[in-house]
């Protein structure tokens, strides 16, 4: 058969890396891709926003499946015109995909169906935040309502902070119309764990767990960046806590978006914090995370399309799908300045070498090919996967991988995978 990837970063890449291990594809295709997909894909130059564009390929091509990786396209509905126009597709439809797109609608859905969250308010004019913000008391979650690339949420200390944040927002439009309202959520303490889910709107099958790192720099200090690396599995989440989570958490969620008359087709994210309460719904993501992907498709021993097939014919409690039971560690390269302001176009150099060892897997999330040298083109760069029996020694690996790579002004955390 034939696929077509939409999406171009480090996830797309993971994917493309599994997806072209299936027995069950012949060609495959990646719009736009990058550097480090070409060598698994054909990039075709249509951007992942373009729905029409992907459409006609996928019609001139005679494209028998479409992943849509991103989350953009998934709020824009690329799903629902792939499936008008004929086309099978995995992933949610645009009203299912809401549940990422909106954290106004994400949050009342949870407040509707009684799952257990953050509290919360919700602002759509910057005078009203203000005046709530002078009278809360800190820290505090500051939440642009749309998408906003993995940077719309902010954690205040103070009142100054949380101003700042709401003018960013709101009034600056720093994320364009993501900012028109806001949410602002009670500051909850506990480690973070990220499960996502296949699930074909009745059966819900999570995937190995998994923790990222967000802050820039090490000890989580520095600014909210996409994600500079993450672990799997989670050193906190075990099967108690998985019967837990599916009985309070996963199955409820489908079962709210059924009521609400979206069902859920794809994958869904779930960000979780691990309070004293218990577990707390943080935040949902339409779509595989990024960059968790890249730890957990390394694990996954099933055919990935046939997962895919299954959802979309939703019948996915009619496979078994097995996992490795060893550990993974993803360290992101990030170009310096990340994630304000940095340089484009600077030779990387030393990948090759870092993929000698056989047990190294350098997903790209920021890279395109010119002139036979790869250049980076993004804040994030790689992502330099290492997967073990253990934990430390995926660790070892990963970082004497990352080790032998090199372009200026280069940088990375050095202490992904230890946090509890």
């Amino acid at each position: 058969m034939k696929v077509l990837i939409i999406g171009g970063g480090g996830r797309e890449h993971a994917l493309a890396w599994k997806i072209a291990q299936s027995p069950l594809v012949d060609k495959l295709y990646c719009a736009p891709g990058n550097g480090g997909i070409a060598a698994l894909a054909e990039c075709v130059p249509i951007k992942a926003m373009d729905i029409e564009g992907v459409i006609r390929f996928s019609k001139k091509e005679k494209i028998d499946l479409v992943v849509v990786a991103p989350d953009d396209p998934l709020a824009a509905g690329m799903v629902d015109a792939l499936e008008l126009a004929g086309i099978r597709a995995f992933g949610p439809s645009r009203n299912a995909a809401a549940i990422e797109s909106s954290k106004v609608f994400s949050k009342e859905l949870m407040k509707k169906y009684g799952l257990p969250t953050a509290g919360y308010e919700v602002f759509s004019k910057p005078e009203d935040a203000l005046a709530y913000l002078s009278s809360s008391s800190y820290p505090i979650v500051v939440k642009a309502d749309g998408l906003a690339l993995g940077k719309g949420v902010i954690i205040a200390q103070n009142f100054n902070e949380a101003s700042r944040a709401v003018r960013e927002l709101m009034s600056d439009k720093v994320f364009g119309n993501a900012g028109d309202r806001i949410v602002i959520e009670e500051f909850i303490k506990g480690p973070e764990v990220s499960i996502l889910a296949f699930t074909d709107g009745k059966t819900v099958v999570p995937m190995v767990s998994s923790q990222d790192h967000k802050r820039a720099l090490d000890n989580d200090m520095g600014l909210n960046t996409g994600g500079m690396g993450a672990f799997s599995p989670s050193l906190l989440y075990d099967e108690k806590l998985n019967a837990f989570c599916m009985e309070k958490l996963f199955l409820p969620t489908i079962r709210a978006m059924n009521s609400e008359n979206r069902k859920f087709k794809g994958v869904l994210y779930f960000g979780l914090m691990l309070t004293e309460e218990g577990p707390k719904v943080l935040e949902y993501n339409a779509r595989f995370g990024d960059p968790e992907t890249q730890v957990v498709l390394p694990r996954l021993k099933t055919d990935i399309i046939e997962i895919f097939e299954a959802v979309i014919d939703e019948r996915l409690d009619s496979i078994n799908i097995e996992w490795s039971d060893n550990a993974a560690v993803c360290v992101i390269l990030a170009s310096g300045g990340y994630p304000g302001k940095y340089r484009t176009g600077l030779e990387i150099t030393g990948i090759d070498e870092a993929e000698k060892d056989a047990d190294v897997m350098v997903f790209h999330a920021g890279t395109r090919l010119e002139g036979g040298k790869c250049l980076t083109a993004g804040g994030r760069v790689l992502g330099v996967t290492a997967v073990a029996d253990t934990m430390a020694t995926a660790r070892d690996k990963a970082y004497a991988a990352a080790g032998k790579i090199s372009f200026p002004d280069m940088h990375y955390r050095k202490d992904i995978g230890i946090k509890k």
